[in-house]
């Protein structure tokens, strides 16, 4: 991924901020200048944290979680549904429902009454209601598709959320917060910087500046994407080397009983003795070590797992950070670490991860050290942010 420059970000106006008297006090550190009553912000910390929230939902992508990203704004919806669409990525840009993160069961019926609709005309049931009743199913579909399209395949919370405007946006940002989504946006001079955990301070009001932000950051999704493409494509090979290597450790076995069966001679019977006890002891030396390296592939495989914590319902990239600086960097440790232990460890490292719901991680991190990814995923559909 290309990383752009500060010319860029200038040629597209992404340094125009709000007027002075409309300022935010906390957005100074990002501010370069006042000019004409318009403040005016510093873009080589633009570029320094776009990268580093270009990092992390890279990261994020990586791990198999969804990214949703929120812009209802006439100059952003457009632009943010043909990029985040590349990406295959949910995204709202109608209305935000409310509850849509902290009520996602209910969103979740919604989602799947459009699909029985869908079902209804392809068997043919919708055929069989009135006139009158058929109108008022597609007016229903109508209103479903437009605003919660986009989300039909998020079958759960997702890992992050990415904000165009936190001030016109501020219910999905609360909603985030309660339930300790990431939040990812960017910031103009008007808006609060402590509500988000990766800002991206730039003009959130001109077209050109959301394309060229929302460009680096779909860039930087499509790339954890292709890492995570290429990983799983490394252990379906890895386990297919595997399986191949394993006729190989009984071959010398059955040579050795032909060379027995081969020699009916009585008179050279100790000559044939020694001779099938050496290749015995040949393939005795040599099948432990096979067998040994048979079973070091999956290890290996499941270690590179076991490193990734935000896998587990509630657990952000900053709680992963965390646990691992503690000591806590695999499936296995986490499952054996008690939640009040865990929740010290967040607190110490962040007042901000204090109230996360640690209760449920354990029980988590088991099924995902024993590779039970589906019932795993089962639980976390049925939880809700991690919590049962």
């Amino acid at each position: 991924m290309a990383k752009v420059e500060v010319k860029q970000l200038l040629e597209a106006g992404v340094h125009f901020g709000h007027l002075t008297r409309k300022w935010n006090p906390n957005m100074a550190p990002y501010i370069y200048m006042e000019r004409n009553g318009i403040h005016v912000i510093n873009l080589y910390k633009t570029v320094a944290k776009l990268d580093e929230a270009n990092e992390a939902l890279s990261k994020i992508a990586a791990s198999g979680r969804k990214i949703l990203f929120v812009a209802t704004k006439k100059q952003a919806k457009d632009i943010v549904a043909e990029k985040v669409a590349n990406v295959n990525m949910p995204y709202i840009t109608e209305r935000w429902p409310g509850g849509m993160l902290t009520n996602f069961v209910t969103i979740r019926k919604a989602v799947k009454k459009m699909a029985s609709i869908d079902r209804m005309k392809k068997d043919g049931t919708f055929l069989t209601l009135s006139k009158k009743e058929r109108l008022q199913v597609d007016r229903l579909r109508q209103k479903l598709e437009k605003n919660l399209g986009s989300i039909s395949e998020m079958t759960r919370l997702p890992g992050a959320l990415f904000v165009v405007d936190t001030m016109r946006e501020h219910i999905a940002v609360k909603e985030a917060q309660k339930l300790n989504i990431p939040i990812f946006a960017m910031v103009d001079t008007n808006s609060d910087p402590r509500d988000v955990d990766y800002l991206i301070p730039s003009n959130d009001d001109a077209s050109k500046s959301i394309d060229i932000i929302m460009t680096q950051v779909t860039d930087a999704i499509a790339e954890g994407l292709a890492e995570r493409k290429s990983e799983k494509q490394g252990e379906k090979e890895g386990k297919e080397e595997v399986k191949a290597a394993a006729p190989k450790v009984e071959a010398p076995k059955t040579e050795a009983k032909a060379e027995t069966k081969a020699e009916p001679e009585v008179e050279e019977a100790p000559a044939v003795e020694e001779t099938v006890a050496v290749a015995k002891e040949e393939v005795e030396e040599k099948a432990p070590k096979k067998e040994a390296k048979k079973e070091a592939a999956p290890k290996k495989a499941k270690a590179s797992k076991g490193d990734d914590l935000t896998k587990i319902e509630g657990v952000g990239p900053k709680a992963a950070e965390a646990l691992t600086n503690a000591g806590l960097e695999t499936f296995a440790k986490v499952a054996k670490a008690k939640a009040d232990k865990m929740k010290e460890i967040l607190t110490e490292a962040s007042s901000r991860l204090a109230h996360l719901d640690t209760t449920s991680w354990p029980k988590q991190a088991k099924m995902a050290a024993d590779e039970k990814w589906d019932e795993l995923k089962a639980w976390q559909d049925k939880a809700k942010g991690g919590v049962e």
